[in-house]
């Protein structure tokens, strides 16, 4: 029987503060030291979120506690948990043969012949603000063949026609 060791505990976690200033434009601390971003890279904004995240967790072995300072005032704090490591997987066996992906059709009418078809796979929905405006935040880890939690959907979105197609894989 194999033993499976348990996670190390850090003896304390980095805290991660975002401040967003009024130009969207956020000052990243972890543990009080400045984080920036890469050399020649623009500023973090508040769509690079994910990036700082990782970059402070070391892609997420580590847990965080991070804060975000609002340019209003108001302050969100959470806790950031690490990700699961899993384990590698095991050598295919070299008597079988290497498996082909499976491709699967999607198809839909509606659309003006020759237009260019934007093909999207959801990772997850979210709701419109009270202005109508929406905000997605994409984890890339869930960007796999299970992203829905099981379910993949595809959506197709004509250029021209603005003509939408939903389907759900089997």
């Amino acid at each position: 029987m194999r033993r499976v060791e348990p996670e190390p505990v850090p003896v304390s976690i980095p805290f991660v503060v975002l401040d967003v200033r009024e130009d969207g434009t956020v000052a990243v601390t972890v543990d009080g030291i400045r984080l920036d971003p890469e050399p020649f890279a623009p500023p973090w904004r508040r769509s690079s979120f994910g990036q700082i995240i990782d970059r402070a967790t070391d892609d997420r072995t580590t847990p965080a506690r991070v804060e975000v300072r609002e340019a209003d005032g108001t302050t969100f704090t959470d806790i950031i948990a690490a990700q699961r490591r899993r384990a590698p997987d095991p050598t295919p066996d070299p008597e079988k043969p290497a498996s082909r992906p499976v491709f699967q059709t999607v198809e839909g009418d509606g659309f003006v012949p020759g237009e260019d078809i934007a093909v999207a796979v959801v990772t997850g929905h979210t709701d419109a603000s009270g202005t109508g405006t929406a905000r997605a935040l994409i984890d890339p880890g869930r960007l796999g063949s299970d992203a829905a939690g099981g379910v993949v959907e595809v959506v197709l979105v004509g250029r021209i026609s603005g003509a939408t197609i939903v389907r759900r894989l089997p």
